[in-house]
């Protein structure tokens, strides 16, 4: 039987010391600042990119995932032995999946050993999914499995976040339902989720800290009666809000894993600093 391997791009921003530990392979989105190209998380840290976006006159714009890179990932792993299953965000957000989709069918041999699957999300919540497989997959679990557990696991699985401005949303395409946001009083921070593959609006309340509250409470809900539940505060710049979350809804639902994650630059070029939320996953 073959040993599967899983391919994610880099909006799932799982933790460096977890992706290590297991059989995933992250291929990285572009960011694209005045006549620079970057690699997501490759040639420009979260760090680095937060830094220079507070004081940017010039805002990035961001690519998918290179289907180069795809096909060389997959063809790697093919050589290792490897049967391969992709994950990737939402392709209502991105055309990193169509990338995943041509990387593979550029392949001289073994297309039938790569699957490509659409996880319908992003950040963090895409990163629980993407984890549950993988370590299935470390504990021997065939392709046929670990496609199945990718199918179940998009089900279970949610993000809430709030954002400062909806205007890097509004200005990259991604904006969704939320559109109707738009135009409100300044001083109205939204609640967002992503839902059917898009952003989509939740409610409005009055300040952030009500914003950061309500996340909490809404996560909360999703996961009650729920065991196991995963949880992961997700942030651009903002951590301090982030282990808030974290801190509020472990005290509420007792997690079997709680994961503090960063946003990679590709995600925080569209959703913009100040982004903070909270990821899910239950009943697996």
């Amino acid at each position: 039987m073959s040993k599967v391997a899983i391919v994610t791009d880099s909006t799932s921003y799982i933790p460096k010391e977890l992706r290590e530990k297991y059989p995933i392979t992250v291929v990285p989105q572009v960011v694209i600042w005045e006549n620079e190209t970057f690699e997501d998380d490759v040639t420009i840290t979260p760090e680095q990119f937060y830094a220079r976006l507070r004081t940017a006159k010039v805002m990035p714009t961001t690519s998918q995932a290179s289907v180069v890179n795809m096909h060389k990932a997959f063809s790697t792993l093919l050589e290792q032995g490897y049967d391969v299953l992709g994950m990737f965000l939402s392709s209502k957000l991105s055309g990193t999946y169509q990338s995943g989709v041509l990387g593979r069918d550029q392949l001289t041999s073994g297309k039938d050993r790569v699957t490509i699957t659409d996880t319908e999300t992003t950040a963090m919540a895409m990163g629980f999914q993407v984890l549950t497989v993988a370590r299935a997959a470390q504990d021997g679990a065939s392709i046929a499995d670990c496609i199945a557990l990718a199918e179940k696991a998009r089900s279970h699985t949610g993000v809430y976040l709030t954002v400062d401005t909806l205007e890097f949303l509004h200005r990259g395409g991604r904006i969704g339902g939320a559109q109707r946001f738009l135009g409100t009083a300044l001083n109205l921070k939204p609640v967002l989720t992503v839902e059917g593959g898009r952003i989509e609006p939740v409610e409005r309340v009055r300040t952030r800290g009500k914003a950061l509250d309500r996340v909490v409470e809404i996560v909360a809900e999703k996961c009650a009666g729920n065991s196991p539940v995963r949880v992961a505060a997700i942030n651009a710049d903002s951590q301090n809000d982030a282990k808030y979350l974290l801190e509020k809804i472990a005290a509420l639902v007792n997690p079997t894993e709680s994961i503090l994650a960063g946003l990679s630059p590709a995600v925080g070029a569209n959703a913009g600093p100040g982004t903070v939320g909270l990821a899910y996953m239950i009943g697996m």
